[in-house]
């Protein structure tokens, strides 16, 4: 397969050298012009994948018209959520057809977790809004639990791939498992989509959590009811509950609050020891997509009528700067319940 990936970050990189191993041919898009040199130049990004080399068979541009030239069977997106659209708007006209309408096109892939800011969209409706109809049915999404770091150094994990067409679905499955990399299928692309933009929110409230130095029993009680959140949310949006009990929800779920890895983790870590987010933030290289995906879950979640309690506090710890003490006071003396009411 020729292979083309919009997007040099820590994720698109270790799926870069992932499939080139598979035996693909590859070509990733990369904006920033220092990153660019460096993955020209050595074919490494130290301050993405400290330690890995990527194979020399891939190549690397900042030109959308090689993109277009390329003529890829699949193309991955894998620049983060909020900056999707604007990414896809900036593809001249005439080089985003020959892009998102040739024949040889099968798929195009989302790896990035998020809702957007404004339009309240899940990353499937943004690509539904700027692409193609022609191209609709060929989006999908990965996701499940995947640190690059760690994709990237080879650890085992298994992940799932969503979309509309079984046959299709299929095939990427062959395209990207291997011995290190294993890949599931669904048709739930909605419930795929939303286990991996909230998991982050709760995952920065896992972070407060051992930031405040509470225990372990409070983080698995947060982890259960973050994922009734999760599903709570989803099954509003029309998902499948069952997708939330599997790799894009409850095993994602885990990775992301656990994992030292975790870039969602550390902010709510950092804030949960005291600072403020503009300076968490101000410290990071890499996007925290949770951070935007609270505001944005938390503002659908209102005009849905959606109760999301835990969103809810780390809504008002990152952009009212409650004190995270207070918000685990409230959200434990909050009215009682039975469980699954």
């Amino acid at each position: 397969m020729r292979i083309s990936i919009i997007g040099g970050g820590g994720w698109g990189l270790a799926l870069s050298k992932l499939l080139a191993e598979n035996g693909h041919e590859l070509l990733v898009w990369e904006y920033n012009p220092a990153f660019l040199t460096s993955l020209k130049e050595s074919h490494t990004n130290p301050a993405l994948l400290k330690g890995i080399i990527l194979p020399e068979s891939i190549a690397f541009s900042d030109s959308f018209a090689d993109i277009a030239q390329f003529n890829s069977d699949i193309v991955l997106l894998a620049t983060p959520s909020q900056f999707i659209r604007k990414t896809l708007r900036s593809i001249p006209r005439d080089i985003a057809a020959e892009i998102w309408l040739r024949p040889a096109l099968q798929a195009i892939v989302n790896v990035a977790k998020g809702i957007e800011e404004q339009s309240l969209k899940t990353i499937d409706q943004i690509l539904y809004d700027e692409l193609p109809d022609a191209a609709h049915d060929k989006i999908c999404a990965l996701s499940g639990p995947s640190h690059a770091e760690e994709v990237a150094r080879e650890v085992p994990t298994t992940v799932v791939i969503a979309g509309k067409d079984e046959e299709l679905l299929i095939k990427l499955q062959e395209v990207f498992s291997n011995h290190y990399f294993r890949t599931y299928r669904s048709t739930d692309i909605i419930g795929v989509e939303i286990g991996g933009a909230v998991k982050n929110i709760i995952a920065i409230a896992a972070g407060i959590v051992s930031g405040l130095g509470f225990g372990d029993n409070t983080m698995g009680a947060l982890l259960t009811r973050g994922i009734v959140e999760i599903s709570r949310f989803g099954q509003k949006m029309n998902a499948q509950a069952e997708t939330f009990l599997g790799l894009s929800g409850i095993g994602d779920l885990i990775t992301t609050a656990i994992s030292p890895n975790s870039r969602n983790r550390f902010v709510g870590f950092e804030i949960g020891k005291g600072k403020s987010l503009a300076e968490v933030q101000a410290s990071m290289q890499m996007i925290a997509e949770g951070v935007a995906s609270t505001r944005s879950v938390h503002q659908l979640a209102q005009k849905l009528g959606i109760e999301m309690p835990i969103v809810a506090q780390v809504y008002h710890i990152l952009y009212e700067d409650k004190d995270p003490q207070l918000a685990m006071r409230d959200l434990m003396l909050r009215e009682l319940k039975a469980e699954f009411a």
